[in-house]
């Protein structure tokens, strides 16, 4: 196959690429630019926020969820695989298993790591370090003399 096969391939990605810049450039020129304050509110629901949230969405939820996307994609390609096993043979049972022995060792780490455990105070890098006690004297000789 000859390099001007993939001319068409070439020539769609320019003119998709094109039309977006020349899209987004016109879009920007052409644009009335008249901020309003309830352009500018925050919109979400369609509901108008009154006031700021009690608390914030912690960064460990978004840390869980980013892991259920991870594992979610990882069963997705284990059915897809099930689906079709018979016809991969011995050397798609050994990359499955490769694969999945990748993913769980990548949940034994986040789990090692505590990304999955909410009790902040029970995690080890959060305990608190004392020093320990200066011991009593024990009464040695040297102290007695």
């Amino acid at each position: 196959m000859t390099l001007s096969a993939y001319l068409p391939i070439a020539l769609a990605f320019i003119l998709a690429v094109g039309f977006a810049a020349v899209s987004l450039t016109l879009s920007g020129l052409l644009a009335p630019k008249r901020p309003t304050p309830e352009k500018l509110a925050p919109y979400e629901c369609g509901i108008v926020p009154l006031q700021e949230p009690v608390q914030r969405f912690p960064v460990k939820f978004y840390l869980v969820a980013m892991l259920f996307v991870i594992f979610d994609v990882e069963i997705v390609f284990l059915f897809a695989w099930a689906v079709r096993w018979e016809s991969f043979g011995w050397g798609g049972i050994l990359m499955m298993g490769i694969f999945v022995l990748l993913i769980v060792e990548t949940l034994v780490y986040v789990w090692k790591r505590g990304a999955l455990d909410w009790n902040v105070a029970r995690r080890a890098r959060y305990r608190r370090v004392v020093a320990p006690a200066e011991s009593a004297p024990t009464g040695t000789q040297e102290e007695a003399a």
